[in-house]
């Protein structure tokens, strides 16, 4: 059965699924059967936390929606694509589509990026970063995350990569920093950790 992973996007979820006090665009957003996004949050075992996106920056919508609901999902993995050239963002994919793929990295464009390409609807724009999610089930060495993210910042725009590791997301340009606590990211909520690979030794 499909386990729904955060930032996969997951069509079904319909306005009647919305809560009484649902902003009058996240109906307008699902009535036109645009997908959601899976988000981290604790939730019941038959549901999946989920978010609606607007048009503008502000325009964030936090719910859930039932597994059974859901009729298709497609991964950040699954939108990786080549040659399209038409904004900064989607250069910037081009062009790390073929750093990554040459050490074999499992990784997809998420936000703005992943969302127009899985829909067709164009919500980039001049000034759109690249966002990425690179998965790490074992450790990487600061080393190497470092000279990822220094190939990285050769790109058409900037480029923000996550690393999502089996204890949940950090920003590579902090691993790579050398800091000796990093923000990681869960379902549980947000913690400093000294290893995000790694968490037996840090306080909640």
């Amino acid at each position: 059965m499909y386990a729904p992973r955060p930032h996969d996007l997951l069509w079904g979820m319909t306005p009647a699924m919305l809560p009484a006090d649902a902003p009058a665009w996240v109906h307008s957003v699902l009535a036109a059967g645009e997908p959601v996004v899976v988000r981290r949050a604790l939730v019941a075992p038959d549901q999946v936390a989920v978010g609606v996106r607007g048009r503008g920056r502000e325009q964030r919508f936090a719910w859930q929606m039932r597994l059974l609901d859901i009729e298709r999902w497609v991964s950040p993995e699954a939108l990786r694509r080549e040659g399209e050239l038409s904004s900064p963002a989607l250069r910037a994919l081009s062009q790390v589509s073929a750093w990554l793929n040459d050490r074999d990295w499992l990784w997809g464009p998420t936000g703005s990026t992943g969302f127009q390409l899985a829909t067709g609807i164009e919500v980039l724009h001049a000034g759109s970063d690249l966002d990425l999610l690179l998965r790490a089930p074992v450790s990487i060495p600061r080393e190497q995350a470092a000279g990822l993210l220094k190939q990285l910042e050769g790109a058409a725009c900037r480029v923000d990569a996550q690393l999502e590791t089996p204890e949940g997301a950090v920003a590579l340009r902090e691993w790579a920093s050398g800091a000796r606590r990093v923000l990681l990211k869960s379902a549980a909520g947000v913690r400093l950790v000294s290893d995000p690979w790694q968490l037996q030794e840090d306080a909640a």
